[in-house]
């Protein structure tokens, strides 16, 4: 039915020249101390060296131990050579492990390392340093392209710097947030700032020894890990950087794939309110019912239908379709079937039964343009009559024994539910005879498109199809599937609206 009526911020980073910074012999960096820069590859990054790296005895307090096992009297460094082991990026304590991700859950014990990026990355830099203390080693990726440094001073220019390309966040957590005064009681105030700035980017806080408890509350606040200042390193930065990043993205999966999980259970909610289990006890008539829906990859449209069979023996069913085809209107149109099965449950037909529909309606609705089409059909106890009120709905198709499909009568349909404050339904008698089938649709149906010519198929095409089905000896659910089929295939692909087909039969 026709409907009436990753933000990028691509701005280039400032390229300047600046020395590398080097490792001395004894482990130290050194290097120049240019002015800030805002893009190069790692080890560009320079400033007076600070957090020198040298051998520790066992036992000794670390905040960084790397590919040494852990004795008695806790971790231990040494030089022996790198090989596969549980190390420790940030300070050391039970059960930390290998720059593995941390949380609410307390530490992850046997953490591995992921699977290698295959590109290079991006590191931005957020630190306000005016005695260049923080010196950032050279670093290589996984494929040995080395690592991209951008620095920013404070917040304001970091999020000018912070593009798609940026992989993980080194934050300083002693930077001041946006208007915090320095007697502020929440020293996380600036780390909350940037992961609301960048709620897709991989963050590691940055801390003093002094402050491991800072950097432990960090991560759980957010950060995917911390680490210390007097103990940066090429080797671990860039192990926690490739860590943060892969973590970054486990989370992001995970939070997708439940957000997909909850989606699915609400879809499951409202198809089970969209498409209800008729109640038909006790009657002779047989139900078949599709339902397609026009949106690709949608589960859910505007139309809906039911079917139940009162104490007294009439069987009532009805069909409608809200205008449009997205989830407000799927709500709405649960609303409405919930509502008309009360209302028949409850001894409602006819034109009393639509006006109070009308009602639902236009309390519920989000707006005055929002309407309804609806045809309600009550089939007598001995199966031979029925009435028909149509609301702006097209009429149901008829196949009997000996006689070619028709439509019924259409000539005293009313108007859409929703339109006219005042209107009136009425219901008009017919006969069915002894056996028949009764097929009710929604225009989702008829509206597609024959082939290249552009024309609807309309009610008269719908009609000459479901004969040459009927001439085949098709019945029930395979009647229905073959003509929404073919529906489908003259259009030449899904179609535009939803469509919703409920067939009614009796044998003589």
């Amino acid at each position: 039915m026709p409907v009436p009526v990753p933000r990028q911020r691509p701005v280039p980073a400032v390229e300047n020249d600046q020395g590398r910074a080097m490792s001395a012999p004894d482990g130290s960096l050194s290097g120049p101390q240019p002015g800030p820069l805002s893009d190069t590859p790692s080890g560009s990054r320079s400033g007076a060296p600070s957090g020198s790296r040298s051998d520790l005895p066992s036992g000794t307090p670390s905040a960084s131990v790397a590919n040494e096992p852990s004795g008695p009297s806790g971790p231990s460094r040494s030089n022996a050579p790198s090989r596969p082991s549980t190390t420790v990026a940030g300070p050391t304590g039970p059960g930390r492990t290998a720059a593995g991700p941390t949380g609410p859950g307390g530490p992850v014990r046997g953490t591995t390392a992921p699977a290698e990026a295959a590109t290079s990355l991006t590191l931005l830099v957020i630190e306000d340093d005016p005695a260049s203390a923080l010196s950032v080693p050279e670093m290589l990726d996984s494929t040995g392209k080395p690592i991209r440094i951008r620095t920013a001073r404070n917040l304001t220019e970091a999020e000018r710097l912070l593009t798609d390309d940026v992989h993980c966040i080194l934050l300083d957590l002693t930077l001041p947030a946006p208007g915090r005064s320095d007697d502020s009681s929440d020293e996380l105030a600036t780390l909350k700032h940037v992961l609301r700035l960048a709620p897709r980017h991989a963050v590691l806080a940055l801390t003093g020894s002094d402050d491991t408890e800072g950097g432990a509350e960090a991560v759980r606040v957010g950060a995917q890990d911390y680490l210390l200042r007097e103990e940066l390193d090429s080797r671990l930065l860039s192990r926690a950087i490739r860590y943060a990043v892969e973590r970054k993205r486990s989370e992001t999966a995970e939070r997708r794939l439940t957000e997909s999980r909850l989606r699915a259970q609400e879809n499951a909610r409202l198809e089970r309110g969209l498409l209800p289990t008729p109640l038909l006890e006790g009657s002779s008539l047989r139900f078949a019912a599709r339902y397609r829906p026009g949106r690709s990859r949608a589960l859910l449209g505007g139309d809906f239908y039911d079917t139940v069979r009162t104490p007294d023996g009439t069987v009532h069913a009805m069909i409608g379709d809200v205008c449009g085809h997205g989830p407000d209107e799927a709500a709405l149109g649960v609303e409405l079937r919930i509502a008309w099965r009360a209302l028949t449950l409850a001894g409602l037909c006819g034109d009393e039964l639509l006006s109070t529909l009308q009602q639902v309606l236009e309390h519920e609705r989000d707006n005055d343009e929002i309407f309804a089409t609806l045809c309600t059909v009550d089939i007598a106890p001995d199966g031979r009559r029925a009435g028909l009120c149509l609301a702006g709905h097209p009429s149901p198709l008829i196949a009997r024994p000996g006689h070619p499909a028709e439509l019924l009568p259409y000539e005293n349909g009313g108007p859409a539910l929703g339109l006219l404050p005042q209107a009136r339904w009425p219901r008009t008698q017919v006969e069915l005879g002894p056996a028949w089938s009764l097929m009710l649709y929604t225009d989702g149906l008829i509206e597609g498109r024959v082939g290249d010519t552009g024309e609807r198929l309309g009610q008269e095409g719908m009609v000459d199809l479901v004969r040459r089905h009927l001439g085949e000896g098709l019945r029930g659910e395979e009647l229905i599937g073959a003509t929404v089929r073919e529906v489908r295939n003259l259009n030449g692909g899904e179609l535009t609206d939803d469509v919703a087909v409920l067939l009614l039969d009796r044998d003589s």
